[in-house]
């Protein structure tokens, strides 16, 4: 039998590594070693990183198909210059990330999970009473990076009465009020989601000065990825009540979450869930197939990023 020309770098769900088995015989690079010659396309999710060593690792190797709409885990550049093509999954998971970015800016204003965790606690049959929360109507939720997702969610806000600010590399012909810069966008803002792509040119993009902006009656919400804000600066601005709280499904280290913030009920941590559905994760699969596929078939990507 010939040797696949699929192979799987890293861990991927179980349904795509089965397809990818059934349909290539491909097989894990953990599997096979390195240098693993003869390879023609390699998958690659859930947040692995294919860089340098990876690309040494696979001479021969043409197409990169990503688990994910973010691709920071690629060096794309580095792949570029060995004219390596590489592809993502946009779109599919727009609506189930911007359904979870609405779940937390919910969250941070309305305090549901930290309510619970009240009632659990026996609290509320002791006798005490929740403080008052902060209504979504009438806020300023800004949204930093309008792109598919961020319009997405500014679309399901306006419903609940939020007013919508952004902040994107340049302004879009949209109706909602743009900001010069993240840290004028912070500044109007009662709740700033981040929504930009991850990479070097988004690092620490929110820093001490834009929670300064935030100000000790703003909230944070992060639903793009961890290396956007600095956590360091996060925890300090939390702990110094310099901003009210935030909601956060990324973090710089995953899985590891900052242990300054576990115990903080002005915060809500989620696992990294904002794809986290039956029905995106399977889109999301069959995006990766279908790259697979057209380039085995015709030399092209149907979702390239380079």
């Amino acid at each position: 039998m010939s040797q696949s020309p699929v192979v799987r770098v890293g861990p991927l769900m179980p349904f795509l590594e089965t397809e990818l088995e059934r349909a290539y015989a491909a097989p894990s690079l953990a599997d096979v070693g390195s240098p693993a010659a003869g390879f023609t396309v390699a998958v690659a999710g859930g947040g692995t990183v294919v860089g340098a060593a990876e690309l040494d690792a696979l001479p021969g190797l043409r197409a990169i198909a990503n688990f994910g709409v973010g691709y920071d885990n690629i060096d794309v550049e580095e792949a570029t210059r060995r004219g390596v093509v590489v592809s993502n999954t946009p779109d599919v998971l727009t609506d189930a990330v911007a359904d979870l970015s609405v779940l937390l800016v919910l969250d941070v204003l309305r305090q549901g999970s930290a309510a619970d965790r009240f009632v659990r606690r026996g609290e509320w049959a002791a006798g005490k009473r929740y403080p008052l929360t902060r209504e979504v109507r009438g806020s300023v939720v800004g949204i930093l990076g309008l792109g598919r997702i961020g319009e997405a969610v500014a679309e399901r806000l306006v419903p609940f009465g939020a007013e919508i600010a952004y902040h994107s590399r340049s302004a879009k012909d949209v109706a909602w009020a743009y900001h010069e810069s993240t840290v004028a966008l912070a500044e109007a803002s009662d709740v700033l989601v981040v929504l930009t792509p991850g990479g070097a040119g988004t690092e620490h993009l929110v820093d001490a000065a834009v929670l300064d902006a935030l100000g000790p009656d703003g909230f944070l919400v992060n639903v793009s990825r961890g290396s956007v804000v600095d956590e360091v600066a996060l925890v300090a601005a939390l702990e110094a009540g310099r901003i009210a709280g935030a909601g956060l499904d990324v973090f710089a280290d995953e899985p590891h979450v900052p242990a300054a913030l576990l115990d903080r009920d002005d915060v809500v941590l989620l696992p990294h869930v904002g794809s986290a559905t039956d029905q995106t994760r399977e889109a999301m699969a069959r995006l990766v197939l279908d790259n697979v596929a057209a380039f085995l078939e015709r030399g092209e990507l149907v979702t390239p990023v380079n």
